[in-house]
């Protein structure tokens, strides 16, 4: 099994897909651990000092003015645990939860945190028993960081709470501990606080977002060049000449990408012979446009997210020179913008999508596809209703684009007068690529099932590739009305899969 080892400097998004999604197995590094030790004994002497310090013995939030004696600071640092795992709702995914552990256990490693290194240890070994804390959608307002769901997690720590096995049934988490051989951890001064204070739940949604949008833009590539092909488009709008002049770096990728798909192509050019359609119109035309902006968007995202899993996220903080500071990294407003912005471009992707959809089943726009692509319209209804399922998709896609980062809600006393809202941002972000995700295998199955209603003319060497493939899977191809659901299903499972992208690379190599 692959090991991801943590160190001080931070971690990669590689690192956190592996543990996310792969069940990677964490361990510490020695400078990990050594930097552990060190900030640690900082901590403690400052709690050996008379002089109250912010997080190791005062209270928090707008409690923070409280002096907290030595006999009670254990119990303080339970109690913030307890009282901060008061989330809500329905239990956000596995995945989300590890990712979520495994950025708070990047922090910690910084060293600049204070914890100790056997709590450390006890993220690790809690993580690498696949003993998954449940987290609830709701209680984060992104600021200070993700503080509930953290704190659900802390709780396991803690063998508190319920957590999921690695066989997926939920139980005590101190019977899961004792099963793994997992011994509770006993906080100290500041290690409850240390646990709960990061961007770590929107960050690793972004990070898998990011991972997710990758393989779907360049789906929503091939689907484009398929509508493009089915509708006797033109390749001439995707020169690379014409996108030279425009220098996107994403739009000269989207339009390279679609020009590959239609190398070969028969179909396209023949709107030439047409003489009422003197160009394609805008949602063929423009496809690059549209989804080069958009990766433009994911690139900046990408940034962002570098630098966040660079950064150490707590307050107050261990410096170098042995100061502990209060300060206000945890704020999520950098993830929380990107998330946002990930949500807008997703939104008008689906949305020139199913645009092309529409096009390809409305005859009077079609360039001679029979209505709605019915095998006997009249008598069949064709794709009518897939269109419609579209439609919803991307009206709700349009209301899943408002931004949540441009709300605040003021919270503690007004302490915490300004939040992020980066959570929720990224959990309307996970909403929309799923819904991303289904629009494009709409448009695929409609693409598809119109190149194979172009008698006489011989698609491009990838359209065939992937025909064959998505008929491979169970979608099937032109023919009298049938229940249409699992079609589509299936659809959706070949899109979401990445067999879209395998089957066009396999023709024209790796994709940008």
């Amino acid at each position: 099994m692959h090991t991801v080892v943590v160190g001080t400097s931070g971690v990669t998004a590689s690192d956190v897909l592996a543990v996310a999604r792969g069940g990677a197995r964490i361990e510490l590094s020695a400078q990990a651990v050594e930097a552990l030790a060190a900030a640690r004994e900082i901590v403690d002497a400052l709690a050996a000092k008379p002089d109250p310090v912010y997080g190791v013995s005062t209270g928090f939030g707008a409690l923070a003015t409280r002096h907290i004696s030595q006999e009670l600071r254990a119990q303080l640092q339970r109690n913030i645990v307890r009282s901060h795992a008061a989330g809500m709702g329905p239990r956000v995914e596995r995945e989300v939860v590890r990712a979520l552990m495994f950025l708070r256990l990047k922090t910690v490693c910084s060293g600049h945190t204070g914890v100790r290194p056997e709590v450390a240890q006890t993220m690790a070994d809690v993580l690498n028993a696949g003993i998954t804390p449940v987290v609830h959608e709701y209680g984060s307002l992104g600021c200070s960081g993700d503080l509930a769901p953290l704190s659900h997690c802390a709780l396991t720590l803690m063998g508190e709470g319920d957590a999921e096995g690695p066989d997926g049934v939920v139980r005590p988490a101190g019977e899961l501990l004792a099963e793994h051989g997992i011994q509770p951890v006993e906080l100290r001064e500041k290690e409850g606080l240390a646990l709960l204070n990061g961007t770590d739940g929107m960050l690793g949604m972004l990070v898998m977002a990011l991972a997710d949008l990758d393989t779907l833009y360049k789906s929503a590539d091939v689907t484009a060049a398929l509508s493009l092909e089915a509708l006797l488009g033109t390749d001439k709008v995707l020169a690379p000449e014409l996108h030279a002049i425009r220098p996107h770096p994403g739009q000269g990728a989207s339009a390279a990408n679609m020009l590959a798909v239609l190398e070969g192509s028969q179909l396209t050019g023949h709107h030439q012979d047409d003489a009422p359609r003197v160009q394609d119109a805008y949602s063929v035309r423009c496809a690059p446009q549209v989804a080069g902006a958009g990766r433009d968007t994911m690139a900046h995202a990408r940034l962002v997210a570098e630098r966040e899993l660079a950064s150490a996220v707590d307050n107050p903080v261990v410096l170098p020179d042995g100061r502990v500071e209060s300060n206000g990294n945890f704020h999520g407003a950098p993830v929380a913008y990107v998330l946002d912005f990930l949500a807008i471009a997703a939104a008008d992707l689906g949305s020139i999508a199913e645009r092309r959809t529409d096009r390809l089943l409305d005859k009077n726009r079609s360039h001679g596809l029979p209505p709605f692509l019915a095998d006997d319209a009249g008598v069949d209804s064709g794709l009518m209703i897939a269109q419609y399922t579209q439609a919803a998709l991307v009206s709700e896609m349009k209301r899943l684009a408002v931004p949540a980062s441009a709300d605040s809600i003021p919270s503690s006393a007004m302490q915490e007068d300004h939040v992020s809202m980066g959570w929720s941002a990224a959990r309307k972000l996970r909403t929309a690529i799923d819904n991303l995700t289904r629009i494009v295998a709409v448009e695929l199955y409609a693409a598809t099932r119109g190149i194979e209603l172009r008698e006489g003319l011989t698609p491009a060497p990838a359209s065939r590739a992937v025909i064959e493939a998505v008929r491979a899977a169970g979608v099937q191809g032109p023919g009298p009305d049938r229940f249409l659901a699992p079609d589509l299903a299936a659809a959706d499972a070949f899109v979401r899969g990445g067999h879209l992208v395998t089957a066009v690379e396999a023709v024209t190599g790796p994709l940008r």
